[in-house]
This record gives C-alpha cells, sequence and structure tokens, in this order.
C-alpha cells in the first residue's frame, strides 16, 4: 500500500443535478452538457450517444450498449459472486491505495458451492468485468458507502464503464447472520425475523409491509446497495426445513398480499425499479417449501421437490409469485431442487393441463421456467440463479461439464445472471464450442443437443440485455454513488428506528395464559435464558437481569420467585451443514434419533440430538415454582415449527417470538405492551405427526401447509374435534395458523 493515501472517489466524485431529471455522479468520466443537461460519456468515445441519454427507456439504453461490448465484457456481466472489502483484509499491505479496496488473491477456497479463486478487486473490476458483488458483511454505513463508491470509480476506469451492482440478502431482520438468509443485523433499521413480520400482518393487517418496505428502500440506496436476494415467497409446508424462519409463514393467501405490497415499496413503483428503488429477487420459484422431509437441495437427499398431494403445486406454492409477478418483480431466482415425477401426485398448470416433470433443477428446467413462468404466470423480468448451480448443486445435468451447464442454463432455463463462481474460462469455452470442432471429437451427452450445449453470441447478448436493463432503470449508469450526509440523515432516521423497534412488541404472540398475565407490581422474578449453547444462555440471562433490574423485582434465586420467567430459544441443525437424520424439532437434549441414508431413509443408527441445552432445567425449575405456589411464565422464539409437548405443560402462560428482541418479549410480559400478533404457521402437535416410514413417506403431506394438513391425516389420530396435526395446549388451544390471544 502506498504511504500516502489516494483521496478516496467518496471525496472526489462530482454530481451534477439536473432540474426534473437525473442526477449524474463521476470521479473521472467526462459529462456532457446537451441542451441545459448533463449526460455521463458511458462508452468514453468523447461522443454523445443514445445510451447516455437517461431520458431514454432503459430497455432501449440496453440494447444499444450491449452492441459495444466485448465478448469478455459479457461473460463478466454473467456472474455474481461474494466478494470482500478492504477492511476485512488484515494485512493491509494488500489494500489499495485508497485504503478501501481489497487487493489480495483468494487461492483454492472451499465452499459447499465450489472452489473459488478470486483476483485482486481490481483485476476484478477491470480485467474480469466483474460487476454483480454479492456482499454479506456488516460494515457501517459509512464503510459500506465508501467501498461502493470506491469500487465505481474503479469500474470508470474501463474503457466500457458499467457500474457495480451490490446485492445483498436481508439486513434489516434480527437474528443470526446466516450465509444467504441475513447478511447483516443491527446497523439498519432492525425488524423482528420474517415470520415475525407475517405474525404481525396476520395481527393487526399490511401496514406493517409498508413501513418496513418503505425502511428498506430508502436505508439500501441511501447506501448503495442496489439489489436485494429477497423476499422469500416459499410457502412453509414442510415443517423440518432448515430454511422455514426465511418465509412468510405457511397462508399462501397472506403471502400473495404481502409481495403485492411489498415488491412495489421496495423497487420504488408497480411498474418496476426506479432511480430511488430496489431491485428484487424474489425466491425461490416455485416454492421451495415441498421438501422432502426438510431435506434442502444444497445436498443429494434433497434434490427433489415432491408434490405428493394433487394440485398442492398451484393451489398452494405458485400463488405467492403471482403477486410478485403482477407488481414487475426485477428477477426470480428458481431453487435448486427438480420436480420428482415419480413421487409426486397429479400436477396442474394455470391452464388446466398436466405439468411436465422433467427431471431438471428449476434454473435448467425449460418447461417451469419458459411455460409456467413466463407464458402463464406473465414474468417479464430475468432469472437470477441460485448459488452454486453449475458446480456442487448440479441437479438434473450431472452428465455436462462446467461450460456446458452454463449453455445449458442459459439456454434451456434462460438463465440471465448465474450466481455463485466466475466461471469466465468455461463460458468462453462454451461460446467458442458453438463455431469449433470440439465435439467432433467429444460426445454430446446423451439426450442434449449441441445446440443447447454452447453459447452463441445472441444468446449472451439475450442475458445481458436483461440485467442491463435492470441497472439502467436503477439510475447507476448515470449515478452508482453515494453522498455520506444524505446517507447519514436517513440512516438515522428517528421514526424508523422507533417504528422498527415497535414492531419488535406487536411480533410477540400471546399462545396462553391463565390470569398470570400482565405480571403483577411488585412480585418477585426470576429471568433465566434458554439456547443451543450454554454459554449464550447465560450471557444472555445476566444481561436481560440488569437490563429489567429498575423495572421487576429480580431475584437471583427461582426458589425465592413468585414467577419464573423461562426464555427459549432453540437451535436445530446447522444451515449448511447436513444433519446425520431428519432435523429435529422437540425441545430437547441428547434426544436418540435415527439416521438417514444419503437418499433420505431412516436406518437403525441413531445419534444424539440437542437444541436446547439444559433442557431438563426447564422441568425442574417449574417443578419447584409450582410446588412454593408461584407461577412459569414461557417464551419461544419461533425460528421453526417446534414440538412444545417438553415446554408449554410446565409454563402457566406463554408467548411466541420470531427473533423477536428479549426486552420487547418481556415487555408484554410485564404488560407494557399488549399483544397483538397471531401466528403465521401451525405447530406440530408432536413427533407422531411428522413420522417417517421405511420409505420415506411422511404421515403428514410436506407439501401441503400446517392448516390443511388434516385433510390427509389418518382419522385414527384426529381427536373429538377432527383435528391430528395442530399442538393443543392444556388450556385446550391449539396452536395453528392465525392463533393468537390477547390481555
Amino acid at each position: 500500500m502506498a504511504e500516502q493515501m489516494a483521496v478516496k472517489a467518496s471525496d472526489r466524485v462530482k454530481f451534477y443535478k439536473n432540474k426534473n431529471g437525473a442526477t449524474v455522479g463521476s470521479c473521472d468520466r467526462k459529462v456532457f452538457e446537451v441542451e441545459g443537461l448533463y449526460f455521463k460519456d458511458i462508452d468514453g468515445s468523447g461522443e454523445f450517444k443514445d445510451f447516455d441519454d437517461w431520458r431514454k427507456p432503459p430497455k432501449q439504453r440496453a440494447e444499444s450498449y450491449v452492441k459495444i461490448l466485448t465478448t469478455d465484457e459479457k461473460i463478466g456481466l454473467l456472474f455474481a459472486s461474494d466478494w470482500r472489502m478492504g477492511l476485512d483484509q488484515e494485512d493491509k499491505s494488500k489494500l489499495d491505495e485508497s485504503g478501501v479496496l481489497d487487493e489480495g488473491e483468494l487461492v483454492n477456497a472451499k465452499t459447499i458451492f465450489g472452489i473459488q479463486n478470486l483476483p485482486s478487486t481490481s483485476v476484478a473490476i477491470k480485467e474480469w468485468f466483474a460487476r454483480h458483488l454479492i456482499f454479506r458483511k456488516n460494515p457501517s454505513p459509512n464503510d459500506l458507502l465508501d467501498w461502493v463508491n470506491q469500487l465505481n470509480a474503479k469500474a470508470e476506469e474501463c474503457e466500457h464503464f458499467v457500474p457495480v451492482e451490490i446485492i445483498s440478502n436481508s439486513r434489516n431482520e434480527n437474528g443470526e447472520t446466516i450465509f444467504g438468509m441475513n447478511d447483516a443485523t443491527g446497523v439498519f433499521a432492525t425488524w423482528p425475523g420474517t415470520l415475525g413480520i407475517a405474525a404481525i400482518a396476520r395481527g393487526e393487517g399490511l401496514g406493517v409491509i409498508e413501513e418496513f418496505g418503505n425502511t428498506i428502500r430508502k436505508e439500501w440506496d441511501a447506501t448503495g446497495i442496489k439489489k436485494g436476494y429477497m423476499y422469500m415467497a416459499d410457502v412453509l409446508t414442510d415443517p423440518r426445513w432448515q430454511r422455514s424462519y426465511g418465509t412468510f409463514g405457511e397462508d399462501p393467501k397472506l403471502i400473495k398480499d404481502i409481495f403485492e405490497k411489498l415488491v412495489p415499496l421496495v423497487q420504488g413503483s408497480d411498474k418496476g425499479v426506479t432511480t430511488d428503488g430496489v431491485a428484487m429477487t424474489v425466491k425461490h420459484f416455485p416454492g421451495g417449501g415441498a421438501r422432502e422431509n426438510g431435506f434442502d437441495p444444497h445436498y443429494k437427499a434433497g434434490q427433489w421437490n415432491v408434490y405428493a398431494t394433487e394440485n398442492s403445486l398451484r393451489d398452494y406454492h405458485l400463488p405467492a409469485f403471482e403477486s410478485a409477478i403482477a407488481k414487475n418483480v426485477s428477477s426470480i431466482m428458481p431453487y435448486y431442487a427438480k420436480p420428482a415425477g415419480d413421487k409426486s401426485a397429479s400436477q396442474k398448470d394455470l391452464s388446466g393441463n398436466d405439468i411436465e416433470m422433467k427431471p431438471l433443477g428449476f434454473a435448467y428446467n425449460d418447461y417451469f421456467i419458459k411455460k409456467l413462468l413466463k407464458e402463464q404466470l406473465g414474468f417479464r423480468g430475468y432469472i437470477n440463479s441460485d448459488t452454486g448451480i453449475v458446480h456442487n448443486m448440479c441437479w438434473g445435468v450431472e452428465a455436462l461439464d462446467t461450460a456446458e451447464r452454463i449453455a445449458f442454463a442459459i439456454n434451456n432455463g434462460e438463465v440471465d445472471l448465474i450466481s455463485g463462481l466466475f466461471d469466465l474460462k468455461e463460458t468462453k469455452e462454451a461460446v467458442e464450442r458453438a463455431s469449433n470442432d470440439y465435439y467432433e471429437s467429444h460426445d454430446i451427452p446423451k439426450g442434449f443437443k449441441k445446440a443447447d450445449i454452447t453459447l452463441s453470441e445472441a444468446a449472451l447478448d439475450k442475458a445481458i440485455t436483461r440485467t442491463l436493463t435492470e441497472m439502467f432503470a436503477l439510475g447507476i449508469f448515470d449515478n452508482p454513488y453515494r453522498d455520506h450526509k444524505a446517507a447519514k440523515d436517513i440512516i438515522n432516521d428517528k421514526k424508523d428506528r422507533e417504528v422498527s423497534e415497535l414492531a419488535h412488541r406487536k411480533s410477540v404472540v400471546l399462545l396462553k395464559n391463565d390470569g398470570t398475565l400482565p405480571l403483577k407490581k411488585g412480585v418477585k422474578v426470576y429471568i433465566e435464558c434458554f439456547n443451543k449453547n450454554a454459554e449464550q444462555a447465560k450471557e444472555r440471562t445476566e444481561k436481560l437481569r440488569k437490563r429489567f433490574c429498575d423495572r421487576l423485582n429480580i431475584v437471583e434465586e427461582f426458589e425465592d420467585a413468585d414467577i419464573a420467567i423461562l426464555l427459549v430459544n432453540p437451535t436445530s441443525g446447522e444451515y449448511f451443514s447436513a444433519t446425520k437424520g431428519y432435523l429435529e424439532l422437540d425441545i430437547c437434549e441428547g434426544k436418540t434419533v435415527c439416521n438417514v441414508s444419503e437418499d433420505g431413509l431412516p436406518l437403525d443408527e441413531t445419534h444424539e440430538e440437542t437444541t436446547v441445552a439444559n433442557a431438563k432445567r426447564i422441568k425442574d425449575i417449574s417443578k419447584i415454582i409450582h410446588e412454593n405456589g408461584g407461577k412459569v411464565v414461557g417464551n419461544i422464539n419461533i425460528s421453526l415449527p417446534w414440538l412444545l409437548g417438553e415446554f408449554e405443560p410446565y409454563a402457566d402462560a406463554l408467548c411466541a417470538g420470531f427473533d423477536t428482541y428479549d426486552e420487547a418479549v418481556l415487555d408484554v410480559i410485564s404488560g407494557e405492551y399488549s399483544p397483538i400478533a397471531k401466528l403465521p404457521l401451525t405447530l406440530p402437535r408432536g413427533d407422531e405427526v411428522i413420522a417417517v416410514n421405511k420409505d420415506g413417506v411422511c404421515v403428514s403431506p410436506n407439501d401441503v401447509p400446517g392448516y390443511d394438513k388434516d385433510k390427509y391425516m389418518p382419522e385414527s389420530m384426529k381427536d373429538e374435534n377432527g383435528k391430528a396435526y395442530a399442538y393443543r395446549d392444556s388450556a385446550g388451544n391449539y396452536y395453528e395458523l392465525g392463533f393468537g390471544l390477547r390481555l
């Protein structure tokens, strides 16, 4: 790194404001003044051309601009991949002269998706022409803004300017930062988890969606994040699916209504993205919820979407995408999985015809993309693949090599942006194979045609035009830069913070109450938290005791308490780490459960699972409290549809949160806020209603939401009310979709 830092792009960018028109931002690029208006010299020619003109439609500009890009530049624009900031680089000698960009190399980095080799940031921008960067870190808004600006200043050094589009998963919800789900938390206005937002929507209507969507658009745009891998339109039907907490629950109608409001709020308009909007990539078409006993398609056992119930695809899984499409969502991400024809019942499309269950991953599946998504649902945006489809998650096209998979995804699945690795060499090979003699000495894989597994310039142009259209519509060709002062005012908006904090209180669902809540003044209160990690639970407990010592009469020993408040936050499995068995939903420690085979079938071998450390202590505390004439108040954090048989019976009052602040839960318990939320999902009765037989078939259909599972349950399992699936508490309440008490 140079001894004397160069001036950061944030400090030298110049803004040219057009009255009633686009703002143009430039560091080094020439700016034209034409008829009293400012325009950027996008191609560096020194001549004012039609794609420079922000008054023209984005599609027209894209179609014109793609014609001057080289093949290598277009290949670079095909891919989106993770990238890192300079702040992440421990070796400061590997920073650029501004101190912002990471100029180190990444060599043979193994991920679940494949092996990644990445150059310095400057090489990626100037030589690889990488422009779609996925950002998963959690810096301050100031540092994030500086990084975005510096990347685009580097892009301006290229002959043909194309802005850098920063992509992220969710950043506005509380909870763990998990790859592919929440990329960050706590920097922007922080809401409860996605299920919590759905719980509010069920309780008081869709006003929360308006507040949520507006906040995202303002904060992301202010810091330069212009594209979101969000949100999940998947309907939760398989309770063991690890990604349950990223959904809006199990009600197709509610999810459809949410996306109808959310898409135009985030993107800026119901006609598509605007210059102050954030492009959305809604996922995972045609719905990831129809899992096979929870197995995720990052692994072989989860490679199939199983539609065991007649017309479940049309009735439950597709509707949520319809409203997003109707509101002109910018892009859609197909899921890794492929449809399981031999395990599925009859499925009809929107025209009443049989759906063709081609055993191809959905990003490769011409029927699902061309016929169902585009022709019948009317999708007009572009296709953004999930990460790793041409490497480790290439379900259905394993016989193809990487170059062939890339070409087949673009040709057959009409994928326009491939998320994962920068496979530039392989893509160039796919282009060259269209005209060289490669297949004279190599066999064309059985079942494929040469035209499908090679890449033409026309197909390349078609894909790139679609993504360039989005970038022109977002206004980042004209101004990719952001201003510190403007961003600070937006990020520190007191109203947004207050609204998001209130949402935490609103997200709490009251499940059970024998009159214990709200707490009486002056009662002696014992608080203890339970996590999978015992040390984390201890730290969390100490924090809450200190936080509430001025408001509640806190005691250190539960034997001295009138009320014990037990906050339980279970964790099951590890995302991106396959479990030995089915995902455990019980509140348990050291529970013996069966292993499963590579194909997802139960085995005789067993292992132990823990979702809550010291789970037995819940019963022990409850026993003593009740013997002393006291009461137990419980809270369960619902990240998955937990089995509550080892918790609920010991609680006199029970709440549920969804990555909700502990303080917000205690506000409800203490009576400072009256709960309004309703369950956005059904909690299963017990292991018996999600049991899997030797053939891998679940007793309750995994493609049907919880509220409808009873239709397909054995009569012998139903109670006097005809209910089998939903958990029934000691007070007779069913913890099903839409349930929630008031104080």
